[in-house]
């Protein structure tokens, strides 16, 4: 009887632990997560915080993460909301700046312990975690295709965007290095313009206006690009063969069937990259080993593979 009474004694312990530790897993809190995004002001830039925020929904469907999202219109806003993110206790933050001067309060808040996944423009910190498409790459598959499309001594038209800083610089590297390499006798014409239609059809417009004729165009931007593409329309041109891009704008998308007459490219860098800095943070908080720094590589979308990136849901 003794015996009996002490295997029972032993089963019960056995279930009180199994049964605490079941619960302890259901109880465990969700990570607290923070999104920082610039004020929407191009559609790539609303597609990034649309992604972000719809992993980060699904997290905490599974009560995996707990999130706040803010956006900024300069360093000094998007520095004032870290320090709340900070104040409200994020384990991990998603860190989107456009401008510099952000290096600082980042430093900060990894050396008080929190996990930093820099997002697209590299930020200078020290133990930063990093998402990025391949800005030089995507300058790279420019050159090569439009080579490939009208030949190694075409007129070219690259439009660049100095106010994109180093996202212009990298794409025109690799578009100018790979030209030299592979069709030294390319001849290129340099214009500024901006990341919007608006000023791509303005900016096209006197582009033609000043060019007889213009083979190709290596445009680094979709919007910039469907404002390309309305100038040389309502100027009436047949010259221009092929005009490039580059994000993965899905109103662009669908115009690449429509003009047989014009390759429409678009060198993919998708704002759905996003996804891929929110399940970073959740792997470091995770403890999982991965590498400090993912670059996704560049795909090529035109006539050809375009409805594969067709996502009615997505806002840009």
């Amino acid at each position: 009887m003794k015996r009996f009474i002490g295997i029972l004694l032993a089963v019960a312990v056995v279930c009180t632990l199994i049964m605490g530790s079941g619960a302890g897993v259901a109880s465990a809190a969700p990570y607290k997560i923070g999104i920082l995004a610039p004020a929407v002001t191009h559609g790539w830039v609303a597609g990034v915080a649309y992604y972000a925020e719809q992993r980060c929904k699904e997290l905490a469907g599974e009560n995996k993460v707990a999130y706040t999202m803010y956006t900024s219109e300069n360093a000094e806003q998007m520095t004032s909301q870290l320090d709340d993110l900070v104040g409200w206790g994020a384990q991990a933050i998603i860190a989107f700046p456009q401008w510099e001067g952000m290096e600082v309060p980042i430093q900060a808040a990894i050396d008080g312990g929190i996990t930093v996944v820099n997002f697209d423009i590299e930020i200078n910190a020290k133990g930063v975690y990093r998402v990025s498409g391949n800005n030089e790459d995507m300058g790279v598959q420019g050159a090569n295709y439009i080579v490939d499309k009208v030949g190694k001594d075409a007129t070219v038209v690259m439009l660049e965007v100095p106010t994109a800083g180093s996202v212009s610089e990298l794409r025109k590297k690799g578009f100018v290095d790979t030209a030299k390499k592979i069709a030294p006798d390319l001849k290129i014409s340099t214009y500024a313009t901006k990341f919007t239609r608006e000023d791509g059809l303005r900016d096209f417009a006197d582009i033609l206006t000043a060019n007889n004729k213009i083979d190709a165009v290596y445009s680094m931007d979709d919007e910039t690009s469907i404002g390309v593409l309305q100038a040389i329309k309502e100027a009436k041109r047949t010259d221009v063969k092929v005009v490039t891009g580059g994000g993965g704008c899905q109103e662009y998308f669908k115009m690449m069937p429509e003009d047989k007459d014009i390759w429409i490219q678009s060198a993919l860098y998708s704002p759905m990259m996003v996804m891929d800095a929110v399940n970073m943070a959740v792997d470091v908080l995770d403890g999982k080993k991965i590498d400090p720094v993912k670059i996704i590589p560049t795909t090529i979308v035109d006539r050809n593979n375009y409805e594969k990136y067709i996502d009615p849901t997505s806002p840009y």
